[in-house]
């Protein structure tokens, strides 16, 4: 006979798997941050205003 399933269990799962990745992406992102502060400081450029993204960073302009 088989089991019921556990569907809270399995949305637990599916949870904890999606937690890791936003966190796995959030520890490389505060990397990055990190060694551009770093390569800013080792080159004598003053520090990158708050709240700007690199370049590579930004959005794409759409032309319409």
């Amino acid at each position: 006979m088989a089991r019921r399933p556990n569907y809270g269990q399995q949305r637990a799962e599916i949870n904890r798997g999606k937690q890791a990745k936003q966190e796995a992406k959030q520890r490389e992102r505060e990397e990055a941050v990190a060694r551009r502060k770093t390569e800013r400081e080792g080159l004598g450029l003053p520090p990158e205003p708050e709240g700007t993204l690199p370049p590579d960073d930004e959005p794409a302009a759409q032309d319409k």
